[in-house]
Parts: C-alpha cells; sequence; structure tokens
C-alpha cells in the first residue's frame, strides 16, 4: 500500500477524525477517549497492520499537552503518527497502550516522569528517571528548579 493509498483508506474509514498528509507522516488527530480503540484497530487490521509503535512522546504546549504515538507496520512499512490532546493541565490523564505495543511500557513511564502524564491501565507506572521524591516534571514548559539553578 502506497501512502496515497494509506492516506484515502484512513479518510474513508476514519472520517471524523482529522487527518494530514502535508508532512513527513500522515498524522491523525485522535480523541482521548478513543485512543485504545483506534490504536487497536489500527494494528488489528490487516490491511494496515500498524504493528510496531517506534516511539511515544509528548509536548507541552502550554495551553494542552499532546500525546504522539509514531507507528509503522513492519509487513507494509508505512507510518503513521497518531495525536491526542490533553486538555486538563493539573491531571492530564490518557489510556496505556502497553496492551498493544510493549514498547510502551518504557516511553509512558519516561512520559509520566518528565511531563506528569498518568497513564490508566498501565501496569507499573512509575519515574524512572527521577528519584520518587523529586518535585516537579521538568519538561513542562512551567516548571522551575530552584536546586539545580546554575548562576553566572
Amino acid at each position: 500500500m502506497t501512502r496515497d493509498e494509506l492516506f484515502s483508506y484512513l479518510t474513508n474509514n476514519y472520517q471524523h477524525y482529522k487527518l494530514d498528509n502535508a508532512g513527513d507522516f500522515i498524522v491523525m488527530q485522535v480523541n482521548k477517549e478513543e485512543i485504545l480503540q483506534v490504536a487497536k484497530q489500527l494494528k488489528e487490521n490487516e490491511i494496515t497492520a500498524f504493528d510496531f509503535l517506534f516511539c511515544q512522546t509528548a509536548v507541552d504546549w502550554i495551553s494542552k499537552f499532546e500525546v504522539i504515538y509514531n507507528l509503522t507496520s513492519t509487513e507494509f512499512k508505512h507510518n503513521l503518527i497518531l495525536k491526542v490532546n490533553l486538555e486538563d493541565r493539573n491531571n492530564p490523564e490518557i489510556d496505556s497502550v502497553v496492551s498493544l505495543w510493549k514498547a510502551a511500557e518504557l516511553y509512558e513511564c519516561e512520559i509520566y516522569d518528565l511531563f506528569g502524564i498518568r497513564f490508566s491501565g498501565h501496569p507499573t507506572l512509575r519515574r524512572i528517571f527521577l528519584g520518587d521524591d523529586w518535585q516537579g516534571y521538568p519538561l513542562r514548559k512551567d516548571y522551575k528548579d530552584e536546586v539545580n539553578v546554575v548562576k553566572i
């Protein structure tokens, strides 16, 4: 399946999602409540077969967080990015995709550790870089580190 054929398939079968084909990857914006369902469909559908989560990360846009899933089909060699907006900065939470892709176990711990985004259903969500006593989340734009300030 070519990229254009994949885009056409997604456009026809995921009509209520915003799709963009302008950049390096096709991007599909998914609602927070539907991420697990959509991801499962994209993985298990023999036409798309997105069997590999090669990266999962987050972005702090100040007004919201965005969780980003980079998917690949090892069979068809096509790629897709799923993006989910989280509007609640005080309690950002989204369903875990660990049940679909084991690699998400580490990615989601990293995102939790550095952004404070919780993944419901994650089997072992914990900090992996910073200690349990660390205050705050260093990749948030509003993070202030009063302890490790470099003075010039």
